[in-house]
């Protein structure tokens, strides 16, 4: 509702769900440049399905093999991965490394690829399996001769689906508020993921509330009112999270079973 309510209506009765003034103008100014709009909800959207879809699948990968008590090398590598919620390199190591070396500069890949594989996500799978993964299944499969891809292509991943519909839902919801990534690593506008792309119209709208020389501007029929930064920044918020609302639903079922289920570490 404050999206949708004036300026003025919010300054004079504060919020309500039934405002003294209705105005549309926010989603008119944000929607505008249309084109723009619609190109970083598609960068968005192609990085979280590509970015989600890896991130389950390295952590999963990463996850079974330390799990299971027959690996050898499994406490050096849980630990391997612990480390990294401790201790990290840094920003700047972390930036020389991707502009200097892997030269990923204005690149969209880079906005995938920090959040590639989660040590948090990682360990809440590798406690789903070792509580919901029998040994006795896999000896099983080991026996009818199959190997260590099939068993887990064909029999733990489609046991792990609670897990699985979680870090998924995990993943995509941080490379959805991902913008930082795009500050960082992305200096072309074409190339803005949906985040950032509101976050720099944010910031234009709060240049211009600021600056008395533009307290006024005029609206799309030509009349001059006030920049409306409040509402604004309510409709902002209304498009980056109205796509994430209505997926939610879909892994709900999953989400708390798989969450519960993996929370308890060992």
């Amino acid at each position: 509702m404050v999206s949708i309510s004036t300026e003025l209506s919010l300054v004079e009765n504060g919020y309500s769900f039934f405002p003294s003034g209705i105005s549309f103008f926010s989603y008119r100014y944000l929607f505008a440049d249309a084109e723009k709009l619609i190109r970083a909800y598609g960068i968005t959207i192609a990085v979280c399905v590509v970015g989600g879809a890896l991130n389950v699948l390295m952590t999963t990968l990463y996850a079974y093999p330390i799990s299971r008590s027959s690996f050898k090398y499994r406490n050096f590598f849980s630990f391997y991965i612990f480390f990294t919620m401790l201790f990290s390199g840094g920003l700047v190591p972390t930036y020389i490394m991707y502009a200097s070396y892997f030269k990923l500069i204005n690149n969209p890949i880079m906005l995938a690829v920090p959040g590639l594989l989660s040590a948090f996500n990682v360990l809440i799978v590798r406690t789903f399996y070792r509580l919901n993964i029998s040994d006795s299944i896999l000896e099983s499969a080991k026996m009818d001769g199959a190997g260590e891809g099939m068993i887990f292509f064909r029999i733990v991943l489609p046991l792990s689906t609670p897990a699985v519909a979680t870090i998924g839902l995990f993943s995509v919801l941080m490379y959805w508020n991902d913008w930082y990534s795009c500050l960082l690593y992305i200096n072309e506008a074409k190339y803005y993921n949906l985040q950032y792309a509101m976050y720099q119209a944010l910031r234009t709208i709060e240049y211009l509330t600021s600056s008395s020389a533009s307290m006024n501007m005029a609206n799309l029929s030509g009349e001059l009112l006030k920049v409306p930064a409040e509402s604004l920044r309510m409709a902002m918020a209304i498009i980056g999270i109205g796509p994430i609302v209505f997926a939610y639903p879909f892994f709900q079922r999953y989400f708390i079973k798989g969450l519960t289920l993996g929370a308890v570490k060992e």
